[in-house]
């Protein structure tokens, strides 16, 4: 861990209060290489595990150099998942929130309507999956020709999906003069030749050699019949008693299955795969992520969306049949500089792709007896207490950085010819009130939407309540969550 401040870097005061807001302290390693050289808009490729802070590592420069008055989008996020395009959306607002960064997330499985009329707001980067930014950029809903950054993130993944043609197809309609910044914990070949046809001198950066601490994560495997595999299951949770675990499945049909057996065992679970409807599997990650339950099935679908803060321990109920699904499975947890336990439940069947997942990360796995019925007994009655402990919602760095902050309704927009310097100057001129305490303004047709920053919103929602708008008085209320 780099011994630097973020106050180190050229970066704008309101960036660093949200820094400090958000609980940054130092820059990780992998930050501490990329931030300066995406500052200075060199095109990068960065090899780094994930949990190290990549999403940062990008996005601080992003809000950085993004110009708030453009307003098309100047920077491109793609991500191979839905729950990861709308995790950089929250990063990425909360790290420009003073700076008043407006990101749009746009993705499949979601109304396209819904996401063209987002777009045709004042957005400063747009993260989204490749078929969907595609099918934008074919219809014409999405604006490229002030596009400066690319950002490709996750790359190994997004190759491994399939996705190696419409990411082509999105960069060949990009303009030429941009930077590119491609990230990815492993750096295959496919991941290589792209960096090659479409960046400029690319500098390569490596995080891990350069001072980052490996993940404090123990791999551990423990031999299991697939007939035995529920009851061992059953037992490693209790002898282990983890806050936080993910336990990966192969199919979404198994998914069902072990979440079945948790819910008849009465274990605070849910599950996530791609069956699921989309607003469903959001809902399940934040409350997985507010500790609202322990344990959480998912298919891999869902292994690129979870950034849960201490999670103790992954459990694979099934091999991964490839190396790098492994790393991204395991890299859910000993995140952030803390420990956590990397468990592989290993059926005969299953020998066959340890050895690659062996020689792919240069680590062996360590080898761990099923729990005993003795050591399950002697287990229990912490596990209990746990389990029927009061649950304590976790409070998480956003809601650390919105709790001053109230987002307004009004009921006014396009159509009545407002905007945001309207806004903005009216909201203002209220005694005690400055430009820099209004956050960022949306106007759609009818409506705006306004946050008001620094504790100030219910000031403000009382003197706007006898305060007219270019003339026209509009009624406004706190908005709905």
């Amino acid at each position: 861990m780099s011994e630097l401040s973020f106050e180190h870097y050229a970066i704008r005061e309101p960036i660093q209060k949200a820094l400090r807001d958000l609980g940054y302290t130092q820059p990780t390693a992998v930050q501490d290489e990329v931030i300066p050289q995406l500052l200075d808009q060199k095109d990068l490729v960065v090899k780094s595990q994930t949990g190290s802070g990549k999403t940062a590592a990008y996005g601080i420069p992003l809000c950085e150099l993004v110009e708030w008055e453009e307003n098309k989008p100047q920077a491109l996020v793609l991500t191979p998942t839905r729950e990861l395009a709308v995790q950089v959306k929250e990063d990425l607002m909360n790290i420009g929130r003073y700076e008043r960064i407006k990101v749009a997330a746009v993705f499949g499985k979601h109304p396209f309507a819904f996401q063209k009329q987002e777009l045709k707001q004042k957005n400063h980067i747009v993260a989204g999956t490749p078929g969907r930014v595609l099918d934008h950029i074919q219809k014409g809903s999405l604006a490229l020709n002030k596009i400066r950054f690319l950002i490709i993130d996750e790359a190994d993944e997004m190759l491994n999906m399939g996705f190696i043609e419409q990411v082509e197809a999105i960069i060949k309609e990009l303009p030429t003069e941009r930077v590119t910044v491609l990230l990815s914990a492993t750096l295959p070949e496919d991941v290589d030749a792209l960096s090659s046809k479409y960046m400029k001198n690319p500098i390569l950066i490596e995080a891990e050699s350069s001072g980052q601490p490996e993940p404090d994560i123990t791999h551990l495997r423990i031999a299991a019949k697939e007939e035995d595999k529920p009851r061992v299951l059953a037992n490693l949770l209790i002898t282990k008693n983890p806050d936080s675990c993910v336990i990966f499945c192969r199919t979404q049909e198994r998914v069902n299955q072990v979440f079945r057996q948790l819910v008849d065992l009465s274990y605070p679970c849910d599950r996530i795969h791609g069956g699921m409807e989309q607003e469903e599997r959001f809902e399940v990650m934040n409350a997985f992520r507010r500790g609202q339950f322990r344990y959480l099935v998912a298919t891999d679908v869902a292994a690129r969306g979870i950034d849960v803060e201490h999670m103790t321990h992954v459990i694979n109920y099934d091999v991964p049949q490839d190396a790098e699904s492994y790393v991204h499975r395991a890299g859910r947890t000993g995140r952030a500089g803390k420990s956590g336990e990397a468990i592989t439940l290993v059926s005969p069947q299953e020998l066959k792709y340890l050895d690659s997942i062996e020689s792919y990360t240069g680590r062996a796995f360590q080898l761990e007896e099923a729990p005993t019925q003795q050591e399950v007994l002697q287990a229990k009655f912490e596990f209990d207490q746990k389990i029927h402990a009061r649950h304590v919602q976790k409070v998480l760095k956003s809601d650390q950085l919105s709790q001053d902050i109230i987002k307004l309704y009004f009921n006014g927009g396009k159509k009545k010819k407002l905007r945001a310097v309207d806004f903005v100057g009216t909201i203002a001129r209220i005694e005690g009130v400055e430009a820099g305490d209004i956050g960022i303004i949306t106007i759609q047709d009818t409506t705006t939407y306004v946050e008001i920053l620094n504790g100030k919103g219910m000031q403000v929602l009382q003197a706007m309540k006898d305060t007219t708008i270019k003339g026209k008085q509009l009624k406004v209320h706190i908005a709905n969550k």
